[in-house]
């Protein structure tokens, strides 16, 4: 049986166990870190966060079910047993690299500077035709997410896709260790976290650093569509994927519908056949041969992966379509960097009614911020984008490059209070509104009042 009880976190983390003798051997049973999703049986860990102190919910977690608690220091009048360590970030991370090592199952690892989410989404989509799947839930996909979601797997599990994000170098090996991969897919190599990273050379490298953490009969599935990755070679099997016709599983014919699906011929040396996925944005497609790929890899039959893809969610904040009554809404506003704008832009560029744009600030770019930003204005007037509306300091620069390569209908404002204001003013019944900026912008905030538009 594959189980933890408090004893064996106790051993596993090197803590103290702190509790009465009957609850060192129960069963406990998945993780988490808010006491608001405790279910019985699971482990809370006390993160000390920025806002609030998770030792100070334990005896919440408690109430709510929770087995038994790991903890930096005492907690008060404890309703429960719980492991004393001095971190418990990384004592949840030895866990749940101890946990990982006791599954002998399929476990795909995914990173990429975009589409990391989408790709995760549609492999666990493809893989559930067949296989019980554990997947990313959401976007726990750091040194805290991903031993939480680690330490979710059961028995019944037959196949993970763990999502893997970094900022720095150091952090994909920790992950890595944790996560074990035996098949570890890169879907693009970005203009991402250029503060720490230096250059997409420094990118690769840090992305790449998993690959110390797998057997060598491990396979690595790349994109080759980008320019460093269809060059990189590893000790390991590779299988590269895309929509250009030299890689080993592509997408061809590729087809929008709108906002409501995508259809393409997945194409490899094993034949042909025609997949549709219920999603917005034909950028969809070259993903879909990169979980194509994998399903063939682990032996789904090309019915299983056609039937994988029609179950296809999309995350929220990741390419959602919303439908308010008035606009469509594309609400992408998760995240951002120069290449995931420009493949929203050009899927925007392809919607009827006025296309309009809402974008701000890219975060940690470096030195080259300001000429990312007025990059990503020049494409949106070169792509037909009737409206651009910018908020955030350094979108001041997209809005200026969209005026100097001949857009007109532009408007900037330097809050998010100020443009909420003019909303309603700026925008018409049937328009088609794109919302994408870096998850820092917090531009969800801007939703509600996007759905609840009244325009005149």
């Amino acid at each position: 049986m594959k189980y933890l009880t408090p004893q064996i976190i106790a051993e596993v983390t090197g803590g103290e166990y702190v509790g009465d003798e009957y609850s060192r051997s129960v069963r406990v049973v998945g993780a988490v870190r808010d006491n608001r999703e405790v279910m019985p049986g699971n482990l809370f860990v006390c993160i000390r966060g920025a806002r609030a102190d998770g030792h100070s919910f334990a005896n919440k977690a408690f109430e709510s079910g929770a087995a038994c608690c790991l903890a930096e220091h005492t907690i008060k009048d404890a309703k429960g047993p719980y492991v004393l360590v001095e971190s418990t970030l990384e004592a949840i991370r030895t866990l749940g690299e101890y946990y990982r090592s006791l599954f002998h199952i399929p476990v795909i690892g995914i990173t990429g500077s975009v589409g990391k989410t989408t790709t995760k989404e549609l492999i666990a989509a493809v893989l559930g035709a067949k296989l019980c799947t554990l997947k990313t839930p959401k976007n726990m996909n750091n040194e805290l997410g991903v031993p939480l979601t680690l330490l979710s797997l059961e028995e019944r599990h037959e196949a993970a896709v763990i999502e893997m994000g970094i900022s720095s170098f150091g952090e994909m090996s920790r992950l890595a260790k944790m996560v074990q991969p035996e098949i570890f897919v890169m879907t693009r190599i970005g203009y991402s976290h250029l503060e720490e990273l230096g250059d997409l050379d420094g990118v690769l490298r840090a992305k790449s650093e998993a690959l110390a953490f797998m057997k060598p009969d491990g396979v690595v599935i790349l994109n080759g569509d980008d320019d460093l990755l269809r060059e990189y070679n590893t000790d390991m099997r590779r299988i590269t994927f895309g929509l250009e016709k030299q890689n080993d599983f592509r997408a061809q014919n590729v087809s929008a519908k709108g906002v409501d699906s995508v259809t393409c011929d997945i194409v490899s040396d094993s034949g042909r056949y025609s997949v549709e996925i219920p999603a917005y944005g034909s950028h969809i497609a070259s993903l879909a041969s990169a979980a194509a790929a994998i399903g063939r890899l682990l032996g789904l039959s090309d019915e299983e992966v056609i039937r994988g893809f029609l179950e296809y969610v999309p995350v929220d904040g990741r390419v959602n379509v919303i439908s308010t009554g008035t606009i469509t809404l594309i609400d992408d506003c998760y995240n951002a960097n120069p290449n995931s704008v420009k493949a929203a832009i050009t899927s925007l560029s392809t919607l009827s009614g006025r296309r309009v744009a809402i974008l701000g600030d890219m975060l940690d770019l470096g030195k080259q911020s300001a000429q990312f930003h007025a990059g990503i204005g020049s494409f949106a007037a070169h792509s037909g984008i009737e409206i651009l509306i910018c908020c955030g300091a350094m979108a001041k620069f997209i809005y200026d490059g969209y005026k100097s390569a001949g857009g007109t209908m532009a408007h900037f404002y330097p809050e998010k209070a100020e443009l909420i204001e003019a909303l309603s003013r700026l925008l018409e019944d049937g328009d088609s509104v794109l919302i994408k900026a870096s998850h820092g912008m917090h531009f969800e905030e801007l939703l509600p009042y996007l759905k609840q538009i009244s325009l005149k």
